[in-house]
């Protein structure tokens, strides 16, 4: 006779967090939509700040894991250039924004949850346990988002000012041109393809290892 393991119902995140958290989300979101319009949460990034709302309160191991594993790499390199901007050795250009002085500094101020969202990522994860289909399931979710931006969303612009172009760097790198070393299709094609294989399989592998099992997928395990 199977023997049913009944899953803890104690809350394993604690509602300070998840109220801050809130807290937090019910500033950005109106900023982020009257400021940049709505296409700005087609980022991969701010995806991800959505779907922890929802994984954060339904303690959904598969939400935080997929947002973990989507976003840890981009989102470290951008802490790295950050840190390095601020001691005189920036990483690239990916915060140069940060420190310009005409951009008002409320909203740079908002922008710092890619630095401390990765992390809270990880000790989320740490919490509810780490769910092994996120690699697929958000790598389904980064190609429907690369497509949409590409087809639909505007390209690179100098002259955008805060509207978002070239949304999740389907364009090419810089937001004032395209990248002119290989066609868009090509250009688009290799994202779909190395994105899962240099930024997503690697934290997958390194979580799946480091990190405790969601709790459903042991009770699976143990039948």
């Amino acid at each position: 006779m199977s023997q049913v393991l009944a899953l803890p119902s104690e809350p394993r995140i604690p509602l300070w967090l998840k109220l801050a958290y809130t807290a937090f989300m019910a500033v950005l979101v109106p900023v982020y939509w009257y400021y940049y319009g709505p296409t700005n949460f087609l980022y991969f990034c701010d995806v991800a700040l959505l779907l922890t709302l929802i994984g954060i309160w339904i303690e959904s191991p598969l939400l935080l894991s997929m947002c973990a594993v989507g976003i840890m790499v981009p989102q470290l390199v951008w802490l790295l250039d950050f840190v390095g901007h601020l001691v005189g050795v920036p990483v690239n250009a990916m915060t140069a924004y940060m420190f310009e002085a005409h951009r008002s500094l409320f909203l740079r101020g908002l922008s710092l949850f890619h630095g401390w969202l990765p992390l809270m990522l990880i000790y989320l994860v740490a919490k509810v346990g780490y769910d092994r289909r996120a690699l697929v399931s958000w790598t389904v979710l980064a190609w429907v988002l690369i497509l949409i931006c590409f087809w639909f969303m505007p390209p690179p612009n100098p002259n955008a000012g805060l509207t978002p172009v070239n949304i999740n760097y389907v364009w090419g790198l810089n937001d004032a041109e395209p990248q002119t070393w290989v066609s868009p299709a090509v250009w688009v094609a290799g994202m779909m393809v190395l994105m899962p294989v240099a930024f997503f399989l690697p934290v997958h592998h390194l979580l799946g290892r480091w990190l405790p099992r969601h709790p459903g997928e042991r009770v699976e395990l143990s039948r």
